[in-house]
């Protein structure tokens, strides 16, 4: 079977990226993604196609019929008592329309990041050693269309940055592809320039102002905005981000 056909190397990885191939075929189709890069790029486009979707659904509460379901498969004994009262305790605990949509973002940003790393560890500068991977800090920024088009990791005491261009990135004339960090509180901070002329698919190495761990440990997402010259400390974005994306820990 030709599985770099492209009708069936798209279907394949599809079938990869949602979790519906398995057992043998699964571990096929990993040899082949080890050993051809097309495989590797089919299933990294896939994942971020599901990522983004995933975050454009709302979030649908269960009818109260699937509450009363569960409730009489997981506490049988407690099911006559439960029917009586108007909420079971354990749906009030978790809160149907609030945990789902909050998890959601963050378990997609999270996943997408974990298989394009595993899939392509040399993307980070390392090789995989019994399944552990170095201490690292990972962002993966997509554009308007959930396209991942740039990843960007350091190691977790590192000072330095590597970005690789995972699509073409045009800059306008005059302008520079600036790079921010996005904290959990406070107003984003710039972290460096992505230069002009890197081809898709390499790599360059942006200096860090301290280490990885003091930069980025209270940093959920990264973005990258147009800028009229590269941002000062204390800077803000003077736009919108036109990249944007998840920065996980990974450890």
């Amino acid at each position: 079977m030709n599985y770099l056909h492209p009708p069936r190397l798209d279907a394949l990885a599809r079938d990869y990226a949602l979790g519906t191939m398995t057992g043998a075929a699964r571990r096929r189709f990993e040899r082949v993604m080890r050993d051809h890069a097309a495989a590797r790029g089919a299933v990294m486009q896939w994942s971020g196609r599901l990522a983004h979707l995933a975050n454009s659904i709302p979030p649908s509460p269960p009818s109260d019929a699937v509450w009363a379901g569960l409730q009489q498969r997981l506490f049988p004994g407690e099911a006559a008592r439960a029917h009586e009262a108007q909420q079971p305790w354990w749906r009030a605990w978790f809160g149907a329309n609030t945990w789902r949509g909050a998890a959601g973002g963050v378990l997609a940003g999270l996943a997408l990041c974990l298989v394009v790393v595993r899939q392509q560890p040399e993307w980070l500068g390392v090789e995989v050693r019994e399944e552990a991977l170095p201490q690292s800090y990972v962002g993966l920024l997509s554009n308007a269309q959930g396209v991942p088009s740039v990843l960007a990791s350091s190691r977790r005491q590192g000072r330095q940055l590597s970005v690789k261009l995972l699509q073409p990135l045009v800059i306008p004339a005059g302008r520079v592809a600036q790079l921010w960090a996005l904290p959990k509180e406070g107003a984003p901070f710039p972290i460096g320039v992505v230069p002009a002329g890197v081809a898709q698919g390499k790599s360059v190495v942006l200096p860090l102002s301290d280490t990885s761990e003091k930069l980025f440990f209270t940093v959920p997402r990264l973005g990258v905005s147009f800028e009229a010259a590269a941002a000062a400390p204390g800077a803000s974005p003077s736009g919108e981000f036109v990249l944007s994306g998840p920065c996980v820990k990974l450890w």
